[in-house]
């Protein structure tokens, strides 16, 4: 028997809402939930002209309690919006023009099971909004998407080989109280308990 993926439903205007909620009920593998049982909800669809502050209010709500993945359908979709949904948490995202019901749908079965979606020509202009925010903000800095700057990643990956405060001075070519600030101000500002857990988020991220 075919699974049923458990969905909210929210549009900025009530008919709006109501075309939404009715295509989906008509679907077998979709069960359509209302506000009360939002915490119940796989995947939250939002659908909206713009995303502007109240959009983004209501996707910030919908993301509280058990948190469903979210589906966000614009009717204009400019570069801001692809960069503020991206930081909304949102895991799909189409142009109204696209989202008929046989797209909604796939859409909320992808997105269900964990994949993103992101149509190819908005795929694009996110990964250019990435790179001219690395290139122009985070670079100048020294910073890279990771929070790391170069040289922490460097000190982490001696601490990993097992090397002391010493050694690694040695090696970098720093004084002792330069690698224990740099160590410091890696566990104070990604809230790390030690060295230790340092290396393991060092890890996890995969800058080691």
């Amino acid at each position: 028997m075919q699974r049923r993926i458990s969905t909210y439903v929210f549009g900025d205007d009530p008919i709006l809402q109501a075309g939404v909620v009715s295509q989906l009920r008509m679907r077998p593998d979709v069960r359509v939930v209302e506000a009360a049982e939002v915490d119940e909800a796989e995947v939250a669809v939002v659908v909206a002209d713009l995303l502007d502050d109240d959009v983004l209010r209501v996707l910030r709500a919908v993301r509280r309690g058990r948190a469903p993945r979210l589906v966000l359908v614009l009717r204009v979709i400019d570069d801001a919006a692809l960069v503020a949904a991206a930081e909304a948490g949102v895991s799909g995202l189409l142009r109204r023009s696209d989202a008929g019901p046989d797209m909604l749908v796939r859409t909320i079965h992808q997105v269900a099971s964990g994949d993103g979606v992101i149509p190819s020509d908005l795929l694009a202009r996110l990964l250019g909004q990435v790179g001219r925010l690395q290139r122009q903000v985070l670079s100048p800095r020294g910073l890279a998407f990771s929070g790391l700057s170069e040289r922490e990643v460097q000190v982490l990956r001696l601490v990993a080989e097992g090397r002391d405060t010493a050694e690694i001075a040695r090696e970098l070519c720093y004084s002792q109280r330069t690698v224990k600030n740099i160590l410091h101000d890696v566990t104070t500002r990604l809230q790390l308990r030690n060295r230790s857990h340092a290396v393991a988020y060092a890890v996890r991220e995969g800058l080691i």
